[in-house]
């Protein structure tokens, strides 16, 4: 499961706070917003929160445990591939600035040679967002497939100038695996096992080699595959990484909450420059988490919308996070030292349900005023600006 960095133990009020947030939890599991849900919560590394709600399987009537094993879905892109980038650059092999063509043979004589790193990583490389290849690529032999995959990526068109607006995207992180593999001579997942998970003691936090048939029932189940014609629990939700053996740059990662917190608390306690055994440097860390300008991202993670934000309203603007298709999402508030990972299921069984986007905010909300309301001794009523300190939630929620 690996070592948590524990900090200091949660206050009784904070823990009391928390019941608010747990009536939340349930009252979207009976309105049907998703099947079942792992909630983590912790404040200055100290966890607060950490609970199962609902089922894992509404047809065989499994519930939710915290030890529950998800498919993270786009949580791969900057829990895995993202770092593993960073760890590169930390390592002086690649860096932000270097282009395509100077890395990838295949990509030197076409308009993307002159995508650089850092636009894969902030979305803004010109790519498309999205591309079935799954349909294309689907009946070859297995072992073909990754390379028709890369003879796709080469011909794929620019839909924009490079540089000039965000669109999130798959292809971008398809590619970055490419990235990754070619300069380190290994496959995505045994590089991030070797050099972060592995160092880590992240034992539920991994690929799934689709040649390998998992334990069913320590996974979530995702959807009821209409293309696939079964139940997937323990096989990748997201099609392109399915076709391609389990394991890409934009999807394939499994986990557990508790794993996910392990790692994004390294991260967190790097950026603030704290405890030993960090397995990033402060300043790469916090060179990453630098938001661009006008854009709700940073280098391979998210930043708060400055409206409609999945993190709610009360996440500070130096926060990162991201979500994921099959219901996860964590959000970080690097001032606060805050963490906040929900792992759900909602696609269980159908994709269609989409109750989630609205309760997102809700519950980060939630969590935020029940965490921050009372550490000054002030209570939500007191909207007094000369009584709260800079950063107080009162004064946040005055101004909301």
């Amino acid at each position: 499961m690996g070592k948590q960095n524990n900090g200091k133990h949660p206050t009784d009020q904070e823990q009391s706070n928390m019941n608010q947030v747990d009536a939340l939890m349930r009252q979207a599991v009976s309105e049907g917003v998703f099947p079942g849900a792992v909630l983590l919560v912790s404040k200055e590394y100290a966890i607060v929160c950490h609970n199962a709600y609902g089922l894992a399987d509404l047809f065989a009537r499994r519930s939710m445990t915290t030890q529950t094993i998800f498919d993270l879905a786009s949580l791969t892109k900057p829990l895995d591939t993202a770092l593993a980038v960073m760890m590169l650059i930390q390592q002086c092999v690649i860096g932000t600035e270097q282009e395509l063509g100077d890395i990838l043979p295949d990509l030197k004589k076409e308009k993307k040679s002159a995508i650089k790193i850092r636009h894969l990583l902030h979305h803004n490389s010109g790519l498309a967002d999205y591309r079935p290849y799954y349909k294309e690529i689907v009946n070859l032999p297995s072992q073909k497939r990754k390379q028709a995959l890369r003879n796709l990526l080469v011909i794929e068109p620019l839909v924009y100038p490079i540089g000039t607006k965000v669109v999130y995207s798959d292809l971008g992180f398809m590619i970055l695996a490419w990235v990754i593999e070619h300069v380190s001579g290994k496959r995505l997942d045994c590089f991030v096992s070797e050099m972060i998970y592995g160092p880590l003691g992240l034992d539920n936090l991994f690929f799934i080699d689709l040649n390998v048939t998992p334990p069913r029932g320590v996974f979530a189940a995702t959807e009821r595959c209409p293309w696939r014609k079964i139940l997937l629990a323990g096989q990748v939700h997201d099609e392109n990484a399915y076709v391609l053996g389990g394991v890409q740059g934009h999807a394939g990662l499994f986990g557990t909450a508790a794993a996910v917190h392990t790692l994004v608390s390294n991260l967190l306690s790097a950026y603030q420059g704290t405890g030993p055994g960090n397995l990033f440097q402060t300043e790469m860390v916090r060179f990453f988490f630098r938001r661009l300008p006008n854009a709700d991202k940073t280098l391979g993670f998210d930043a708060p919308a400055l409206e409609n934000s999945s993190a709610g309203r009360y996440f500070s603007a130096n926060s990162v996070g991201h979500l994921g298709f099959t219901g996860t999402s964590f959000w970080m508030d690097l001032d606060r030292r805050i963490i906040v990972i929900m792992l759900t299921n909602r696609v269980h069984p159908s994709r269609d349900n989409m109750a989630i986007k609205a309760f997102r905010p809700k519950l980060h909300d939630a969590v935020m005023k029940n965490l921050l309301t009372g550490a000054c001794g002030c209570t939500i009523g007191d909207f007094a600006v000369d009584v709260n300190p800079p950063g107080c939630i009162n004064n946040m929620l005055k101004n909301s």
